[in-house]
């Protein structure tokens, strides 16, 4: 069975019933005509007919399109599989993925109410609209799965000259596979070894940049030795700084080892590039990558318009 779209549901509304209609007009706000079309990151919501029909067994009573409140309802393609800032395209409409679930409001929900239950907040999905155009039942939904790139760079003399192998790189692109692999999003690193040299950094941290990477870890260069010069570059380069978590790190981990104060790692973004710079030993990037994963998924959808 090909993916398509099987229901168009919409309501005058929030948190009532939506009901079918045969077409839609989609606009740069949503569906024209529902309540949920405005100017945020939840402008159209979306629930596979699969999950309502499972619903349907355990509730021993039919669920008419619409009922749970979602906008299209889809036959043919798992949900389950989109993740953060995918796309989707349905005829000439392209939507991008902002959201996986939301809260239930319970009994004070209409929905909640009449179904006795509601399966969105557990496997509804919220997009925004990137393409406008018109929607019509039917239609082929191709799903479009947008990758999370990270690039990984090790600054090092010596590793990259071949002097000895680079550990806290692989490390750093070992912990994020593995927190990764836990969610939705598409994880895709790329690793770099460069010498520590301002301008190979700073052409390397554009070229990310530039090529829309969603973030950058780099590791070595952030204490006081001659040859470290990694923040200098980053500030240099950055738009916007993000003092709070290097901070807070310094504080945790200088308490017990007073030299991880003299550590000057920073945090920035270039545009909608996230560059965290990180020290050059493997266990002290073993350490901020573990205070850095607390954040960074909500730190790209705030870059995206999307963190709620």
């Amino acid at each position: 069975m090909k993916a398509a779209l099987l229901s168009i549901n919409v309501s005058t509304n929030k948190g009532t019933v939506k009901h079918p209609v045969s077409r839609v007009l989609v606009t740069n706000q949503g569906l024209q005509g529902d309540a949920h079309a405005g100017d945020w990151h939840r402008q159209v919501s979306l629930l596979a007919r699969e999950e309502v029909e499972a619903f349907e067994t355990r509730a021993r009573r039919p669920i008419a399109p619409g009922e749970f409140g979602e906008n299209l309802t889809t036959v043919g393609l798992d949900l389950d599989r989109l993740g953060l800032l995918d796309r989707l395209h349905i005829g000439e409409v392209e939507l991008e993925i902002t959201q996986v679930g939301k809260v239930c409001h319970g009994s004070g929900c209409a929905i909640f109410s009449v179904a006795g239950d509601c399966i969105m907040p557990r496997k509804g999905l919220f997009a925004r609209v990137v393409r406008t155009g018109q929607l019509h039942a039917g239609q082929e939904a191709v799903p479009l799965p947008r990758p999370l790139r990270i690039a990984v760079v090790t600054l090092s003399d010596r590793a990259s000259a071949g002097q000895y192998e680079d550990r806290s790189g692989p490390r750093i692109a070992q912990l994020l596979e593995q927190h990764f692999e836990k969610t939705r999003w598409h994880l895709e690193v790329t690793r770099h070894l460069i010498p520590d040299d301002a301008s190979t950094l700073e052409a390397l941290l554009l070229q990310c940049r530039d090529s829309g990477f969603d973030a950058v870890l780099s590791t070595g260069g952030t204490g006081l030795g001659p040859r470290d010069l990694t923040p200098e570059v980053v500030l240099r380069l950055s738009e916007r700084h993000i003092p709070g978590i290097m901070e807070a790190i310094r504080v945790k981990y200088g308490a017990v080892h007073p030299s991880a104060l003299l550590s000057r790692s920073v945090a920035v973004t270039m545009g909608r590039t996230a560059v965290y710079t990180l020290p050059g030993s493997v266990k002290a990037a073993s350490e901020y990558m573990e205070e850095i994963l607390k954040t960074l998924e909500h730190l790209i959808q705030m870059i995206h318009g999307i963190g709620h």
